[in-house]
């Protein structure tokens, strides 16, 4: 029996499963909000408030912890800076998920994840896309 098993195996195993949500935990801190599937947003969820908590503490020990799980120092220093300075008046829920509908190939769940703080507007993707093109062609 599954009882108070709570974590969503996402069919990995540990390793597999702490690499697949340090690199989405990457990436939603680098682009402020990806596109994935609905049970990978939840997985997620209690991951990148977990490291939120974690920048707001803003200690040492908090940035060695959270660059212990993202391996990425990018990331951390992102984290630290943008993410958790947005959302320090915030008590907790620091994540939103949207649901978007199935996908087209298998009929997957698809779903939004952002900050709540730092809501990416539909334009300015778009605009922050076509700047940097426009600072690579330069």
């Amino acid at each position: 029996m599954r009882h108070r098993k709570k974590i969503a195996k996402l069919q990995r195993n540990s390793s597999q499963r702490r690499a697949l949500l340090s690199g989405l935990a990457c990436s939603l801190i680098r682009e402020r909000r990806i596109r994935t599937t609905l049970a990978k947003a939840k997985a997620l969820r209690p991951v990148a408030e977990r490291l939120v908590t974690l920048g707001k503490r803003g200690d040492l020990h908090a940035r060695r912890q959270a660059a212990g799980f993202l391996r990425q120092k990018e990331a951390v220093s992102k984290l630290f800076a943008d993410v958790a300075p947005a959302c320090s008046d915030r008590q907790g829920g620091y994540c939103r998920i949207v649901k978007l509908g199935p996908r087209f190939s298998d009929s997957a769940p698809m779903a939004y994840i952002e900050w709540v703080d730092l809501a990416v507007e539909v334009g300015e993707i778009e605009d922050e896309e076509s700047e940097e093109s426009e600072e690579a062609e330069e």
